[in-house]
């Protein structure tokens, strides 16, 4: 019998508004005043979950597994990111339980947008869509997000990984160090 343990990991990632009539969030494209300054499609929603992803199974952060100075990721779609993330989890015999994001923003508003990008990251994740939450707040008014300089989103992941493969990641960790 296999005994598994429960790891969180979070993620967190920001980007400035540039010119551009959309946004990605959640792998959905959203109709926008302006568009992200970003290397790749600029999907805060994907990139802190990737990140939450990649935390929970200690393996570094999204710019390890595709760094920005690659030209290979430049206006890359972030659904790929996810992808190899929820791929390394299972290679390792672990199971995502839940993911959680929380996008904050004064605009878009993403309310019209909630189901399909829950769908969309669902769908990338392979996972059932009551695996997957999003929410969004503003920061009224305070801060880079406030004054709608840009947007941002935090991300929690919640994947269960086999006991013996914890040992061979720790060993793995430590010799990269």
């Amino acid at each position: 019998m296999t005994t598994y343990l429960t790891r969180l990991g979070t993620g967190f990632d920001v980007h400035a508004f540039t010119e551009g009539d959309h946004v990605w969030l959640g792998g959905i494209r959203i109709p926008a005043d302006r568009g992200v300054l970003a290397h790749s499609d600029g999907d805060v929603a994907l990139h802190a979950l990737t990140d939450a992803l990649l935390g929970a199974i200690a393996d570094g952060d999204i710019g390890t597994h595709f760094p920005p100075s690659d030209e290979q990721w430049r206006g890359a779609s972030s659904d790929r990111f996810l992808a190899h993330a929820c791929d390394l989890v299972r290679a390792r015999g672990g199971k995502i339980d839940h993911l959680d994001i929380t996008v904050l923003a004064e605009a878009p508003r993403i309310g019209a947008h909630r189901e399909a990008i829950r769908a969309r990251i669902a769908e990338i994740a392979n996972v059932p869509l009551t695996s997957v939450s999003i929410k969004a707040t503003t920061t009224e008014k305070l801060g880079f997000v406030g004054r709608a300089e840009g947007l941002a989103a935090q991300a929690a992941a919640t994947v269960r990984l086999p006991e013996i493969d914890l040992a061979t990641a720790d060993e793995t960790a430590e010799r990269r160090s």
